[in-house]
């Protein structure tokens, strides 16, 4: 994984430096300053992992991670202070380690990184809207659409839920509507897609689709009603 290492404090960057050098597929790529300095070198360039310090001048690691995105590299957030630990794991990133960063615990949170980059799935494309492709553990693997009972956002993270698993997309839900054949599938609430066709019940401000309700926005509830041509 490529590393980009951001922190104010120089003695700090060195030693995460050290940490990372002694780990086989940790390459540090750069390193920086100050979070508006990593906002823009990553504009430029793409990194695989950061590890960010949250409290710095200007822009903080926490305002850094919003402003990147849903596309963002994985996080590991190295910092002096534990009260920042909720927020930032709102914000889905990795890890939270608590300076001093000891050999032990940075492997830890490297561990965490690695799992979440390898096993990352990624939407590739769609075949006669018939199928759906995604990438498992490096593993392409084609999914059809009508296995498809619903998409939920989680964070960075899109959930495609079938009747026997869920399959995790690192894309937005934005991206995933676009990419469904509307004829099918329709957005019900900021954190939902379902498929018309897998709605058993509506009832109450929610639609049941395989046992699992599902909340229905008042935005989407009239074009839902009239997609399923309710009498």
């Amino acid at each position: 994984m490529n590393c980009l290492i951001v922190d104010d404090n120089k003695i700090a960057r060195t030693t995460i430096k050290q940490l990372a050098s002694q780990v086989k597929d940790i390459v540090v790529t750069g390193e920086c300053s100050s979070a508006m300095d990593a906002y823009n070198l990553l504009q430029k360039v793409s990194v695989d992992l950061i590890l960010l310090d949250i409290e710095m001048p200007g822009m903080n690691g926490l305002e850094l991670t919003k402003n990147l995105g849903n596309n963002r590299p994985v996080i590991i957030f190295t910092t002096s202070k534990k009260e920042y630990a909720a927020e930032a794991f709102e914000l889905n990133v990795a890890d939270y380690i608590v300076k001093p960063v000891t050999p032990v615990r940075f492997i830890q949170a490297i561990n965490k990184a690695r799992e979440i980059f390898e096993s990352n799935t990624e939407e590739v494309t769609i075949n006669e809207e018939e199928f759906i492709f995604i990438r498992e553990s490096n593993i392409v693997k084609r999914l059809k659409l009508d296995d498809i009972l619903f998409a939920e956002s989680m964070g960075d993270y899109v959930k495609l839920h079938t009747i026997q698993k869920f399959f995790a997309i690192h894309s937005t839900l934005k991206t995933v509507e676009v990419r469904l054949p509307t004829s099918n599938f329709l957005r019900i609430h900021r954190s939902y897609i379902a498929a018309i066709n897998k709605i058993d019940t509506l009832q109450d401000g929610s639609v049941i689709i395989n046992g699992k309700a599902l909340p229905v926005a008042d935005t989407y509830r009239a074009v839902l009603n009239k997609r399923m041509n309710i009498l």
